[in-house]
């Protein structure tokens, strides 16, 4: 169910008061983080109130749900990333759409995305989503077989290689949270060591947001500390 409209000002300032205290405690540019606040299951008026206290990055999982509230929203000057599980079924309406993908796990699907990417629009942002944990519900590449996905990927046109996203196992333990991190940086390094010039790490959301920056993240997925828990 959609959330409810609510006043998203005050989670905003506090949420980049976080991004900013984590940021100068790892000795990096509060810049350097981007902020995309994680929109699914919320209406257009939510998202539109988060808009005007200062977010313009905004992360969808559902391509049904997504349509509409970008249309609704047309006239403001927001970026989409889709961020959900991508079905190579449903890749023509992401590929026109959105600006950036950040789970790209196949090369079925980045293929498909960069045939159906309109000739008129600039490329397609992708990010590769890095399998971290051993969670079978959770999609992603191997690490073991990123390099050759990477190197496929980024000769594909209209697509433009940025990163990679992980979603690691829920932790409370702040350790446990910045050794799935770490892991992750270090295939972004590697990558990047084998000449593939990566500038995106998308890890953390609201729950340990923190840590995935003291190990890099660029762009941190927040939604429950932006918009409140969702509606059952």
């Amino acid at each position: 169910m959609l959330s409810r409209p609510q006043n998203c000002s005050e989670s905003t300032q506090l949420t980049q008061n976080r991004i900013a205290e984590a940021a100068r405690s790892a000795g990096r540019s509060v810049d350097s983080v981007t902020l995309l606040a994680v929109s699914k299951g919320q209406s257009s008026a939510a998202i539109d109130s988060a808009a005007r206290a200062g977010i313009e990055h905004f992360g969808e999982n559902f391509v049904q749900e997504s349509l509409p509230k970008m249309e609704t929203l047309a006239g403001r000057e927001l970026t989409w990333h889709f961020i959900g599980r991508l079905q190579a079924n449903k890749t023509r309406p992401v590929a026109e759409n959105f600006a950036w993908v950040h789970t790209v796990d196949r090369l079925k699907v980045a293929e498909r995305l960069a045939s159906q990417r309109p000739f008129h629009a600039p490329p397609l942002n992708v990010c590769l989503q890095l399998h971290v944990g051993g969670e079978a519900s959770k999609g992603g590449v191997e690490k073991t077989e990123i390099r050759a996905l990477a190197r496929d990927v980024a000769s594909l046109p209209r697509l433009r290689l940025r990163g990679i996203m992980s979603m690691p196992p829920a932790e409370s333990d702040v350790t446990r949270q910045r050794q799935w991190f770490r892991e992750t940086r270090r295939v972004f390094d590697y990558l990047n060591e084998h000449g593939l010039a990566l500038d995106t790490l998308s890890m953390g959301t609201s729950a340990d947001f923190e840590a995935a920056i003291a190990e890099g993240s660029t762009i941190v997925r927040v939604g429950t500390a932006i918009f409140g828990p969702r509606t059952p």
